[in-house]
This record gives C-alpha cells, sequence and structure tokens, in this order.
C-alpha cells in the first residue's frame, strides 16, 4: 500500500512538473508577435481555393477578434490604386490584385484588430517588390554571424532529407515572414559553398520552397562563382567562357525544374577572398550579367553585392562606389546591386553609402543586417529600426532635395525595372528564433518597413509590443488596459527607441567605428593593430588615434571620401564646423582640443558620450525592473539577465576605449564622470566575448 501510494505521489508529480514545464514553453518566445488567440467566429468568402489564399482564410478564422459573425469578403480584382502585391482593406473584407495581396491584407486587418487600431478604408501598396532575407546559413548547420543557436533550414551536408519537424519550423518561419510583409529568403550564406548546388542538396532547397510557397515566399540561391571549377570539373569559372555559360546554363535549368517559382541568384564576388570575375580579367558586370541572361527566362534576377574592398585601396570606404560606378547603365535589367547601407560594413552608426542614388542607370537595393554582428549580437537590446529609418531618410541629394535613400532605390526618381531591400536574417533553432525576445522586434521591423518605408519606428515598436506581450498579460498579470499600457507599454517603447544611440554612445560615439575586439566582432579593441594584419583588418586604421588627435581623414585634402557625396553633402562633410557631429570623426582627424558645438573639448565629448551610454543602459535596467509583473515571468527574467549582461559590457567599452584613448589625449576624465572600473592591462588581456560567460563575476576585483 506505502509503495502505491509512493507511486501515486510520483505521477501526480510528474504530471504537476509536466504542466509547468508546458506552461513555460507556452512563454519562450516561440510564437513571435503571431500570439494564440481567442477568435471570434467569423464568415469567411474566398473567391477561390489555393495554398495562399486558404492561409489567408485560415489566418481569419483563428484570429478574428471584430464583431462575431461578421462576413469578410476577400476579392481579387485589378484595381488602378493597388500596385504589386498591394491591397485595399475596409470593414467588409480585403481587395488585391494577386492572392499574395490578400493574404498580406489579412495580415494587416488582424494587425489593425489586436492593436486597436481603425479599420478604415486604406490602400497600402509595397515599397519594394522584392523583400528578402538573406540567411547566412552554411549546410553544416552553423550561422556565419547568427547568435541563436543553428540553422533552420540546413543539418549537414550528409543529413538532407527533409522530415516533419522540418516543415513545421518552415511552415512557422514563413508565417511570420509572411506576416509583416516579407516575400522572399535566401536560405544559405553569402559565402556559398558549391555543394549547395549539388543534387541532393537541391533537393532540399526544394522541400523548403514547398513549405514556403504558400505564404507567397520565394526561394533564392546564394551560388559561389566558382561553383563550375569546383563542382562541375571545369578548368575556369570565366564568365565569358562558353563551356562556363553552358555549366551554369545546365544548372540553371535543373534549378527551375526543381523549383518553377525559383527567384533566382544573390553573389558575393571578389570579396574577402571570395571568387569573381575578376580573377580572369572581368568585371563585376560581366558576371552578373552572365547569370542574368540564363535566369531572365525563367523571370528571375540576380542581386550582386557591391560589398568589395582591397588592401591597396588607401580608404576602405571608397572602395565600392570606385568599382561600381563605371558600370552604372551596364548591368542587365534583371541584376540588382545589393549595396550596404554605410560604405564599410554595418557599423553602429555610418552615413548612407554614396552609392545610393548616384548610381542612376542601376537598380539598387539595400542590404541592412538583421542579425547584430556589431551590435552585442543577442545579448544587448537594440531595437535597429531607428538606424535603418535614419538610412532611408537620410538625403542623398542626387537629383535634388528630398532625393532620399528610400526614394532612390524604391522607384519613385528612377526608372528602375526591379526594385528591392535585403535583411541580414537573425533566426536560428533557439526557442526564440532570435537568442533575445527584443531581437525579435528587429524582424518585425524589418518586415514592416520592407513593405512601408515611411513608417517610423516609434509607430512599429508600438504595434510589436502590443502584439508580443498584451496578450499574454491576460489573466498572468498585475493589469491590462490602460495600466499596462501605462506601466509596460510607454515604457517598454521608451527603451527601444533609444536603445540603438546608447549603443552607439557606449560603443562608438561621434563617428567612430569599427575599433572592435578581434574575437567576433564583440566588446572593445581599440589597441588591436598587430603588424601582421591586413591594415584595414585592424582598429588603428579607423581612428588613427595619436597625440594630435582622433579620427580618420576623408576629406579632399585626406582620402577625398567626402567627393563621392553629391553637393551639398560633400562640401557638409569636408568642414568640421559644418559636419554632423555624429558622424564627425568618420570624416575627420581633429586634435583633443578640439571646441565641440556644447562647449566641450573633442576629449570631454567624448567622454560623456561613453558615460551617457552606460547610464542610459543602467535605465534600461531600473525601468525594466519596474515593469515586473506586467508581462509574464519568463520572458521579464530573460530580458532583465540580458539587461545586466549588457551593462556589463557598456562599462567594458567605456573603460577600454577611454583608458586607450587617454594615453593620446593625455587629458583627465572630467571630474563629474565616474571612475574606470577596470585597468588598461587586465581588458587587452581578455576576449570580451567570454569575459561574463565565466562562472565568477569579475568586475568587482578584477584577475590578473
Amino acid at each position: 500500500m506505502k509503495k502505491r501510494i509512493i507511486t501515486m505521489k510520483m505521477i501526480f508529480f510528474s504530471i504537476f512538473f509536466l504542466f509547468i514545464i508546458l506552461d513555460l514553453k507556452a512563454e519562450d518566445g516561440h510564437e513571435l508577435w503571431l500570439r494564440k488567440k481567442s477568435a471570434v467566429p467569423v464568415k469567411v468568402v474566398s473567391p477561390k481555393k489555393s495554398a495562399i489564399l486558404n492561409n489567408a482564410v485560415k489566418e481569419l478564422q483563428q484570429g478574428w477578434s471584430g464583431k462575431a459573425n461578421s462576413t469578410v469578403k476577400l476579392t481579387i480584382k485589378k484595381d488602378k490604386s493597388i500596385k504589386d502585391d498591394g491591397f485595399r482593406i475596409d470593414g467588409s473584407g480585403v481587395t488585391a490584385s494577386t492572392e499574395r495581396g490578400i493574404l498580406y491584407g489579412v495580415f494587416e486587418l488582424l494587425r489593425r484588430q489586436q492593436t486597436n487600431q481603425p479599420v478604415t478604408s486604406v490602400v497600402s501598396n509595397p515599397s519594394y517588390q522584392h523583400r528578402l532575407l538573406n540567411h547566412w546559413d552554411n549546410l553544416n548547420g552553423s550561422v556565419e554571424q547568427g547568435f541563436a543557436g543553428r540553422s533552420i533550414f540546413w543539418r549537414g551536408e550528409n543529413d538532407l532529407a527533409v522530415t516533419e519537424n522540418d516543415r513545421k519550423l518552415w511552415q512557422e518561419y514563413a508565417r511570420a515572414s509572411a506576416s509583416v510583409g516579407l516575400n522572399g529568403s535566401s536560405v544559405n550564406n553569402v559565402n556559398a559553398s558549391p555543394l549547395v548546388l549539388k543534387e541532393d542538396a537541391l533537393a532540399r532547397v526544394k522541400g523548403i520552397a514547398d513549405v514556403l510557397r504558400p505564404y507567397g515566399i520565394t526561394t533564392y540561391l546564394s551560388v559561389n562563382f566558382s561553383s563550375p571549377v569546383r563542382l562541375g570539373g571545369l578548368k575556369t569559372s570565366d564568365p565569358l567562357d562558353p563551356e562556363v555559360i553552358k555549366w551554369w546554363q545546365a544548372k540553371t535549368k535543373e534549378i527551375y525544374a526543381l523549383i518553377p517559382d525559383f527567384g533566382g541568384f544573390l553573389v558575393k564576388a571578389n570579396s574577402e577572398g571570395q571568387p569573381g570575375p575578376q580573377d580572369f580579367g572581368r568585371t563585376h558586370a560581366d558576371g552578373a550579367n552572365m547569370l542574368a541572361d540564363l535566369v531572365k527566362p525563367y523571370g528571375g534576377i540576380v542581386m550582386w553585392r557591391a560589398f568589395v574592398y582591397s588592401p591597396t585601396e588607401k580608404d576602405r570606404a571608397r572602395q565600392a562606389y570606385l568599382e561600381f560606378m563605371p558600370f552604372d547603365g551596364k548591368f542587365r535589367d534583371n541584376v540588382i546591386i545589393q549595396v550596404k547601407n554605410g560604405p564599410v560594413d554595418f557599423q553602429p552608426r555610418e552615413p548612407f553609402s554614396p552609392l545610393f542614388g548616384a548610381m542612376k542607370k542601376t537598380s539598387v537595393m539595400p542590404e541592412v543586417q538583421i542579425t547584430q554582428e556589431y551590435l552585442g549580437r543577442s545579448n544587448h537590446l537594440v531595437f535597429l529600426s531607428t538606424m535603418w529609418e535614419e538610412l532611408l531618410k537620410s538625403d542623398t541629394y542626387q537629383e535634388g532635395p528630398g532625393s532620399t535613400v528610400a526614394r532612390s532605390t524604391d522607384g519613385s526618381i528612377y526608372n528602375q525595372k526591379h526594385t528591392a531591400i535585403a535583411g541580414v536574417a537573425n533566426t536560428g533553432l533557439d526557442s526564440t528564433w532570435s537568442g533575445h525576445h527584443f531581437a525579435q522586434a528587429n524582424w518585425y521591423a524589418f518586415g514592416r518597413l520592407a513593405w512601408n518605408n515611411k513608417l517610423t519606428s516609434e509607430q512599429i515598436a508600438d504595434e510589436w509590443l502590443r502584439l508580443t506581450f498584451a496578450n499574454s498579460a491576460e489573466g498572468k498579470t498585475k493589469a491590462v488596459g490602460e495600466e499596462w499600457e501605462r506601466n509596460f507599454l510607454v515604457p517598454a517603447k521608451q527603451m527601444m527607441l533609444e536603445s540603438r544611440e546608447a549603443a552607439v554612445n557606449y560603443m562608438m560615439p561621434l563617428g567612430l567605428h569599427h575599433i572592435f575586439s578581434p574575437f567576433g566582432h564583440y566588446g572593445p579593441g581599440p589597441w588591436y593593430g598587430p603588424k601582421s594584419a591586413r591594415p584595414d583588418w585592424t582598429s588603428l586604421y579607423y581612428h588613427q588615434a595619436d597625440t594630435a588627435g582622433i579620427g580618420f581623414d576623408r576629406t579632399k585634402s585626406g582620402t577625398n571620401a567626402v567627393s563621392q557625396y553629391h553637393e551639398p553633402l560633400a562640401s557638409q562633410f569636408n568642414d568640421p564646423a559644418t559636419c554632423p557631429e555624429n558622424y564627425l570623426l568618420w570624416f575627420h582627424h581633429l586634435p583633443w582640443d578640439y571646441k565641440m558645438k556644447s562647449g566641450h573639448t573633442l576629449w570631454d565629448e567624448l567622454c560623456l558620450h561613453y558615460d551617457k551610454g552606460v547610464q542610459q543602459v543602467r535605465q534600461f535596467q531600473k525601468n525594466w525592473d519596474q515593469m515586473q509583473g506586467y508581462i509574464d515571468e519568463e520572458r521579464f527574467s530573460h530580458v532583465q539577465s540580458k539587461l545586466r549582461r549588457q551593462a556589463k559590457d557598456a562599462q567594458v567599452w567605456k573603460d577600454a576605449c577611454l583608458l586607450y584613448f587617454q594615453q593620446f589625449s593625455r587629458r583627465p576624465i572630467p571630474a563629474e564622470l565616474e571612475r574606470p572600473v577596470y585597468d588598461l592591462d587586465f581588458l587587452q588581456a581578455i576576449r570580451p566575448l567570454t569575459f561574463f560567460d565565466q562562472p565568477q563575476d569579475r568586475a568587482a576585483t578584477p584577475q590578473r
């Protein structure tokens, strides 16, 4: 009898803990902003049955929160006011000219209901035709610059079978992407392995495409330019060689036979050791046009990346402009030049790339980085929408005032046959998808801005917070409604909107850039500059600090990078008195006692910015702690832990940079600021990436 009682207790506790585990799983963030809701009955009238329309109907039936038993009509018809996959929504339903448009309209209708926005008659057209996620996923399952676990697409070169778990995950991913208007995915790394074009790998790509298609997602592949040699056994990959063209033609035909709606190729060529047409004395136009001619009969495009730089160029920031401008107008009309937001490499802050607006006869697409390679990985809360909004609203002046990056790339100014925008994805097998609950907001924000490049970051943050956290508050927290908005929504939104500027402050203010530790682009390394390394792979190359001052001279008397910008920007950037101070050290090498607009010296201003960044993150911690009880405990604790790590990292950044630069400035840190916590020799000896992952926190007593 006693044994039976013990067994019953074990069963009871097993069930009890199972419920606890299931409850925890329910709040692990996997549902993103598409959280389960208590839908009310709705009648949906669809013009026909298809995979995409069936998903649209399903979304309405599972997510409707309008008037019970309403009739929602889905209508496909031509309308001059509706462009591409745009739509019209009103109180009676959704009208679009494509099935994709119906799906996007349904998601917009539901989003408005769930965020308490009025559902009035409105037409919404996408800013860009092609809105892609670029996944830097490798066939072995790793993800380059991925901080959320292993790849959702690949497990290994010898593990290519498609499972039901694969399909379920890909379906969840496709649904999330479609919900914010994304319509394309490049599913492998731009540093591409030729093996992705092998028959068994392509069969898996077909499996991916089959799952993404019902949500309107087109599949693309990154390809290695030397594939004809490395995979096909040819002696050359020269894009003008007939045998090479024949090989690519056969491979393209093979891909389209498997995936009739395949989108095309993404290519990184002659960059960071990747092969390309220049290896054979050919040009970027030669390489891109060869591939473009082959995919054109199928309706495909080629996205050719402009991320290029060489050790011989005196200023890395000038390289892309120098290489690509001579070929403006010489690319096929189904080639799109994919340009990073800034002229160097996804830095916390850069001026926009001068290629935007300058290439007037070529389709150009912005590339931004959703994954936080240079912004604290998945440890730091940094809402990137403000960075992208800054980019899109930047005026190039190429066709007069108002020639913003957005208008220069979305077809508003130039007659581009194709318009596109890409974001380097931050997804992985982590239960949160992104490694940090707030990093999900960057996936969401990219999709929303790709659809409508005029949205504000405040609007996007408000939407995401309501969709992601408001429903989970019901029944589990102190309050919903006005109290929840006051005590959670408002302070959380403010934290998001300030977070990118805070990161710039504690990392690289006033135009400083690329002064990271060499260990994974994480943490500070302003001292990094071994003689054996390429200069443009060192921090010393970028900040050029000495006793005379600090900053990179890109003026007319320096590298003359300012000349790549259209007037009046060239003159504004060239003069430190008119150069925006957030780009000051990007364009100028200035003395430590240079007087800033605030009246402070450059050195004091630098100190104030670093200290402000630390204080901002500490305030994020305080504000977040006050939000306890207004969202579920699981996600609250996760973010709280991340903010602790971010505060420690910010302190390391401040101490490392100020103590290192102080050796050159020979000036004291302003008396009103907190003193450094760490010693410089200690900071130079550690690897910031793993420092706080140690079991013992060494912040109080640094170990040497």
